[in-house]
C-alpha cells in the first residue's frame, strides 16, 4: 500500500512536470516571437535628433503615441525619398487601453526645421522619421518619438491574411478604387481584377488600399483621411476576432515590410495588450482649417493653429485650456498673416 508521502511526492512531480512544459512552451512562445520581429526594419539610429518644444504637460504622460506613417512610393522605398501619403498618430491610453486615431492632413502647411515651411508630408521627403516626428512635436506641441512605416505591399497582404474587411463602397468611389487597383497591381506585381459594383461588401487587401488613397471625389484630401481611418479600424477590429495561428501568419509577413525603431520587447509590450485595445474616437487634423494656394501650391492652412492645438490636446488627452507653447503661438502668428 502506497504512503500518503509517496503519494503527495507523485502529486508534486505531476504539479512541477506540468509547470515545466508550460514553461517550455512560453519560452519557446517567446522565442518564436523575438525571432519574428528580428525581420522588421528595425532604426533607432535617428531617435537622438527627435526634438520638441519645451512643454509640461502631465496628462499628456498616461498616454503611448505612435505615428503610423504610409509612404506614397512607386517601389516600396520606406526610409526617406518618399512623401508620407498617410501620417496618422496613435494615441493608447496607458490605463484604460483605449485608442484614439489622428489623421494630420498631408498637406498641412506647417514649419519643418531647419527647412521652413511646406507640406508636412514634405518632411519624411526630406529627412526621414527623425525630421517628421520634430515637425509634428514642434508644430503641435507633441512629443512622439515612436513609429512605424508602412507601404503599400504590407497594407494589401495584411487585409489578405485577415480573409478581407467590409467597406461601403459609392458609385463615385468605384471608377477611383478600380483605377488605383491597376496601379498598385503594378508597384506589387499582382493581377487583381476590377470590382464589379458598388455597396458594402467584402474586398481584398488591394481594393482596400485602393479604397484608402482616393482623393479625387467630394472632400478631397479630407475624404482621403477618413477612408484611411476607415481601413485602420476595420483592420484592427478583424485583427481581434482572429486566431493565433491567422495573427502569426499576419506578424510573419508584414514585419519584413515595415520600418520602426520599436525594438522586440517593445513591440511585445504592444501586442500583449491586443485584445484589450479599443477604438473610441478618430478625427482629422486641423479641426478648423482652409484649403487654399499660396504661391501657386495648394495647401491645408490651419484658421489658427494655436486653437487647433488647444483642441488637440482635449482630443487626445482629455487636457482642458492647455496653452500652446510660444513656438506654436509664433507659427501661428505667421500663418494668420497669409491666410486673410
Amino acid at each position: 500500500m502506497i504512503s500518503k508521502k509517496k503519494r503527495k511526492r507523485k502529486k508534486l512531480k505531476v504539479v512541477f512536470f506540468f509547470i515545466d512544459i508550460i514553461l517550455l512552451v512560453l519560452i519557446g512562445g517567446l522565442v518564436y516571437f523575438f525571432y519574428l520581429t528580428s525581420k522588421a526594419q528595425i532604426d533607432k539610429t535617428g531617435d537622438s535628433s527627435i526634438v520638441s518644444n519645451d512643454i509640461d504637460s502631465n496628462d499628456m504622460k498616461g498616454y503611448r503615441n505612435i505615428a503610423i506613417f504610409g509612404v506614397d512610393s512607386r517601389d516600396n522605398e520606406l526610409k526617406k525619398s518618399t512623401h508620407s501619403d498617410t501620417i496618422v498618430i496613435v494615441s493608447i491610453n496607458k490605463k484604460t487601453k483605449d485608442v484614439k486615431l489622428l489623421s494630420i492632413y498631408r498637406d498641412t502647411y506647417v514649419d519643418i526645421p531647419d527647412h521652413g515651411y511646406d507640406k508636412i508630408n514634405a518632411a519624411y521627403f526630406r529627412g526621414g522619421y527623425p525630421l517628421a516626428l520634430s515637425t509634428i512635436n514642434k508644430n503641435f506641441d507633441l512629443d512622439v518619438k515612436e513609429y512605424v512605416t508602412v507601404n503599400f505591399d504590407a497594407v494589401c497582404k495584411v487585409i489578405d491574411l485577415l480573409g478581407g474587411i467590409n467597406l461601403d463602397i459609392t458609385k463615385e468611389e468605384l471608377k477611383y478604387v478600380n483605377g488605383y487597383t491597376k496601379e498598385l497591381n503594378k508597384i506589387n506585381g499582382t493581377n487583381v481584377g476590377k470590382l464589379k459594383s458598388a455597396g458594402s461588401q467584402v474586398v481584398n487587401g488591394t481594393h482596400a488600399t485602393a479604397y484608402a488613397r482616393i482623393r479625387y471625389t467630394k472632400g478631397g484630401d479630407f475624404k482621403r483621411a477618413e477612408r484611411q481611418r476607415i481601413v485602420i479600424n476595420k483592420i484592427f477590429e478583424k485583427a481581434k476576432t482572429c486566431d493565433i495561428l491567422t495573427l502569426n501568419s499576419i506578424i510573419n509577413e508584414i514585419f519584413p515590410k515595415i520600418y520602426t525603431n520599436l525594438d522586440s520587447f517593445e513591440m511585445l509590450n504592444l501586442v500583449k495588450d491586443i485584445f484589450s485595445y479599443n477604438i473610441v474616437e478618430q478625427a482629422g487634423f486641423p479641426f478648423e482649417k482652409v484649403a487654399d494656394y499660396y504661391k501657386k501650391i495648394s495647401y491645408v492652412f490651419p484658421i489658427d493653429l494655436s486653437a487647433n492645438v488647444t483642441e488637440l490636446h482635449k482630443f487626445l488627452f482629455d487636457e482642458q485650456n492647455y496653452v500652446p507653447s510660444s513656438t506654436v503661438q509664433e507659427y501661428s502668428k505667421f500663418i494668420k498673416g497669409i491666410v486673410k
